[in-house]
C-alpha cells in the first residue's frame, strides 16, 4: 500500500493525491473585505506567495507564532492546478483546475501593519509554517460553477465570515490567466482567491470550521 505523507500532498475527496506547489494568494478580491482594511481594490490583482510549508492538512492545529500578539482568519475558496501551464487564454482557464477546496490564510496582522509602514515584504506575516490550511479537495468535475460557490468561517459555534464567490472582483479564469503569464503554473499550485469581510483575531482554545458549500469542510484548532 503507498503511503500517503498528508503534510505534503492536497488530498482530494476521492482519495487521489497532487504533491502541494507555490501557493499564490489574492489580496482585496472582496471589495467588502478591501473597504474593512482601508484600502481600494487594485487596479491589478494584489498576488504574494506562501511556501509549501504553509500548508496544513484538516483536522490538525495550529500554534500562533511568538513574534506575534495578532493573529487573524481570512477565509478562502481554494483553486488547485492540475497541469503546467503559461499564457493560458481565459477560455481555456478551468481545463487547467483539479479542484477546488476551502482553506484559511492566517495573517499576523501586527507583522504585516509593521511591514506596511516600512514599505517591507509580507513572507512572515503570510507565509509561516501551518499559514494555509486546507480541506480536502473537490474534483473540478464536480463543481459546476466555481465563481457562484458559498464559503464560510465559524468560530466557537459563531459566525465570523460568509460570503460568495460570485462577489469576487476577478473570477477563477481571470485570475488564472493572469498568474500563469506572470509566473507561469504547475501542477499542484493552488490559488487562494481572496477573503470576504469580517476577518478577525483568533486566540489559543479556538476551534474554526469553514465550509465551502456543501462540498468539502475545514476544521483546525489553535493552540
Amino acid at each position: 500500500m503507498e503511503i500517503i505523507d498528508t503534510s505534503r500532498n492536497y488530498i482530494f475527496t476521492d482519495g487521489s493525491h497532487i504533491p502541494v506547489g507555490t501557493m499564490y494568494c489574492i489580496g482585496r478580491n472582496y471589495a467588502a473585505h478591501a473597504r474593512e482594511m482601508g484600502a481600494e481594490v487594485p487596479s491589478a490583482p494584489l498576488v504574494f506567495l506562501k511556501p509549501p510549508a504553509a500548508y496544513l492538512p484538516d483536522g490538525h492545529s495550529i500554534r500562533i507564532p511568538s513574534i506575534s500578539q495578532n493573529m487573524h482568519h481570512e477565509l478562502e475558496m481554494v483553486v488547485v492546478i492540475g497541469k503546467d501551464g503559461a499564457d493560458i487564454p481565459v477560455v481555456n482557464a478551468l481545463d487547467y483546475v483539479a479542484g477546488y477546496a476551502v482553506g484559511i490564510d492566517f495573517t499576523l496582522r501586527d507583522i504585516q501593519a509593521i511591514a506596511k509602514q516600512k514599505g517591507e515584504p509580507w513572507a512572515v506575516a503570510k507565509g509561516f509554517v501551518g499559514s494555509a490550511p486546507i480541506s480536502k479537495v473537490v474534483p473540478a468535475h464536480e463543481v459546476s460553477n466555481s465563481n457562484d460557490i458559498s464559503l464560510q468561517l465559524i468560530v466557537n459555534q459563531q459566525v465570523r465570515q460568509i460570503g460568495t464567490t460570485s462577489m469576487m472582483e476577478r473570477t477563477v479564469e481571470e485570475l488564472i490567466a493572469y498568474l500563469s503569464s506572470i509566473f507561469s503554473l504547475r501542477r499542484g499550485d493552488c490559488i487562494f482567491t481572496g477573503t470576504p469581510k469580517g476577518v478577525s483575531q483568533v486566540k489559543s482554545g479556538d476551534c474554526i470550521t469553514c465550509t465551502l458549500e456543501d462540498f468539502t469542510t475545514l476544521s483546525v484548532t489553535i493552540q
